[in-house]
């Protein structure tokens, strides 16, 4: 398989249903996945729109949340792997880098940096804190070395969270090209295999698409910082009602066409 193939996901042409970003909310994903589990039709597809933790508390149980659901989606019948997608989102982009803390530069800076961004209660939740890895960090890249080698022994603790972050996609298409699926936007100037940091930090362009972006009907996005809820433009998406920041999670169900057909809210 090529490293293309590996971050990209490819949904059949059939209905796909999309979930906002979650930042630890277990109790609203709880509730969307209960309705979720009665409007889901067999051979609908499901795609989670990235940051499954960052700023909210509840991080572990959120991931348990998904990890259960999607199990019990699995055991439907017409329902197969390759139909449930979990994109990455900044937060779990953050997660990778903060694994490798001990490569950076500035390693305080750059943890500071994160912690601003939301990442805290994430590092909290697989047991460790910021004031230890800042601690180790100014001792040097052993001591820090040692800090993230144990905050993965930390995460493979969880059933399946370590699982289920190595399988993360930076973003899901249609086969038939009318949807596309990203976390936080694009860059509509570059190509999908060059985006790099746009996919997780969204990019200016996206709002105001006047075109079909590389022959997509719509592109689909789960976060946006100001949290709009529900925005439909003729070639664009967005699907953010501030979960994790008092508002509410949200999941939208795409026609094969790429109409908006239904709507979840918790």
């Amino acid at each position: 398989m090529s490293s293309e193939q590996s971050i990209f996901a490819t949904l059949r042409e059939g209905r796909v249903w999309a979930v906002s970003a979650i930042h630890g909310d277990a109790a609203r994903l709880a509730a969307v996945h209960r309705q979720l589990a009665e409007r889901f039709q067999p051979g609908d597809q499901l795609v989670y729109l990235g940051n499954y933790s960052g700023h909210g508390v509840a991080v572990r149980d959120c991931i348990d949340e998904l990890l259960v659901f999607r199990r019990s989606l699995l055991a439907r019948l017409g329902t197969d792997c390759a139909d449930i997608v979990f994109l990455r989102g900044a937060q779990e982009e953050m997660w990778q880098k903060l694994l490798q803390l001990q490569f950076a530069p500035n390693p305080v800076q750059v943890l500071q940096w994160m912690v601003g961004q939301g990442i805290e209660p994430t590092i909290e939740a697989y047991g460790a804190s910021v004031a230890d890895a800042i601690l180790a960090a100014r001792e040097g890249t052993l001591s820090l070395t040692r800090w993230t080698s144990q905050l993965r022994q930390n995460l493979r603790l969880f059933d399946g969270h370590n699982a289920l972050m190595s399988v993360f996609k930076h973003a899901a298409f249609t086969v038939e090209s009318s949807l596309l699926f990203v976390h936080a936007g694009i860059d509509p100037q570059r190509p999908l295999s060059a985006q790099s940091d746009s996919f997780w930090w969204g990019a200016s362009g996206f709002a105001s698409m006047s075109e079909p972006y590389a022959g997509y009907r719509r592109v689909v996005r789960g976060f946006d910082r100001r949290h709009p809820g529900l925005v439909e433009s003729e070639f664009t998406v967005t699907v953010d009602g501030g979960c994790g920041f008092g508002g509410d999670l949200l999941a939208a169900l795409f026609a094969p066409g790429g109409d908006l057909l239904d709507t979840i809210s918790a």
